[in-house]
């Protein structure tokens, strides 16, 4: 049998049946498109990749218990269970120890790479991505799916029809209205999301 063939709701229904081939396929069908999400949200290789094996470790354990209902979602379910592993590392390491300028050797005015671009900067661009995804998190749920398929996945419209089995105008659309909730929301809490 063919199973790169198959779509997403037949390969986790062999899976499940246990058919391992099928979730190899699954895997290799998205594990470029999840691991550039973590990457772009976590910013460090090493650390993405752990997230991204423990993303697919709990998506296996996820199927076998039969915690997935096919709603023709597989990529945004995947992505979301990636997305709350992020949010729980970030959790834990704001309660790991912090250090002081004192117990780090640490140039406070250069980056790490030696590169002209100084802390301020950084602490600049850290607050915009963080400010965006705050953002993000506040649209409603389809919109904000779309917005992490188009800006974070790379998926064209087109594809974004498709995941998510709605058409091309609304999932226009709902980009449209994130960007219009986004500029709202900007605009009441007087976010500058602009680097100067």
């Amino acid at each position: 049998m063919n199973y790169r063939n198959l779509d997403d709701y037949e390969l986790v229904k062999q899976f499940q049946g246990g058919n391992n081939s099928s979730f190899e396929v699954l895997m290799e069908r998205y594990k470029n498109k999840v691991y550039t999400y973590i990457l772009i949200t976590v910013k460090k290789p090493d650390l993405a990749e752990d997230i991204f094996q423990d993303t697919f470790l709990k998506v296996i354990k996820s199927l076998q218990a039969k915690k997935y209902t096919d709603n023709g979602r597989f990529l945004s379910w995947v992505i979301r269970i990636a997305h709350n592993l992020i949010i729980d590392y970030y959790r834990k390491a704001s309660n790991a120890k912090t250090y002081t300028h004192e117990e780090k050797d640490f140039d406070y005015y250069c980056n790490k790479n030696g590169d002209s671009k100084n802390i301020e900067d950084e602490l600049i661009t850290n607050q915009i991505e963080n400010d965006v995804k705050k953002l993000l998190n506040k649209l409603p749920d389809e919109q904000r799916e779309v917005v992490v398929l188009r800006h974070y996945i790379g998926l064209s419209f087109k594809e974004i029809s498709e995941e998510t089995n709605v058409s091309i105008n609304t999932a226009l659309g709902r980009m449209r209205y994130a960007l219009i909730n986004m500029r709202k929301m900007v605009k009441e809490n007087n976010m500058t999301l602009m680097y100067y």
